[in-house]
């Protein structure tokens, strides 16, 4: 019979592997988010027909409020573990710190615009035709789903009553005209 061993990979090293890809996704995501200002400079109703508007903080936690709670996951865990794999706590706390960077950006306002063409949410543009609204929408935001995406897909806008209602109008009109 032969005997297989299997060597676990260094603790430190994969402590550092793990912090670098959150590194990235913590940099991504800032960018993307100091980009919405570029690309909607301006609120309120825009030439050729669309809208943009702006969240406040409390609207982000009602939209975010399921990514809050899994990020304070994320940053409680490696706690629990990292004594147990013998990684040095520094790789801990760096990984708390990008985590509660992330955090911080998930609650800042966010400007969202609606156009004929495209949704801007997030510092990212999205064609209607990658989009479909949830069958069930929530009474505090609206819930679209990235076509292709299952159940990975929500993308939710925040924003106040009137904005919403504006936009939901604009959103409702042209997927009608997508199909």
């Amino acid at each position: 019979m032969v005997e297989l061993t299997s060597t676990l990979p260094d603790p430190e090293s994969m402590a550092q592997f793990c912090v670098v890809v959150l590194a990235i996704i913590v940099a991504w995501d800032a960018w993307w988010l100091a980009r919405q200002r570029v690309d909607i400079p301006n609120l309120g109703e825009l030439p050729g027909g669309g809208y943009a508007w702006q969240s406040n903080q409390s609207e982000e936690v009602s939209r975010q409020w399921a990514n809050l709670m899994t990020v304070g996951a994320m940053m409680v865990l490696p706690w629990m573990l990292a004594e147990l794999s013998n990684t040095p706590m520094i790789w801990v706390w760096i990984w708390d710190a990008l985590l509660a960077i992330h955090l911080i950006s998930l609650l800042i306002p966010k400007r969202y615009a609606v156009t004929s063409t495209h949704l801007f949410a997030d510092g990212q543009r999205y064609e209607w035709n990658r989009l479909r609204l949830a069958k069930k929408q929530p009474k505090k935001r609206i819930m679209l789903l990235r076509k292709g995406w299952g159940p990975f897909g929500p993308l939710p806008l925040g924003g106040d009553r009137s904005a919403l209602e504006k936009a939901a109008l604009l959103i409702v009109t042209i997927l009608q005209e997508e199909e």
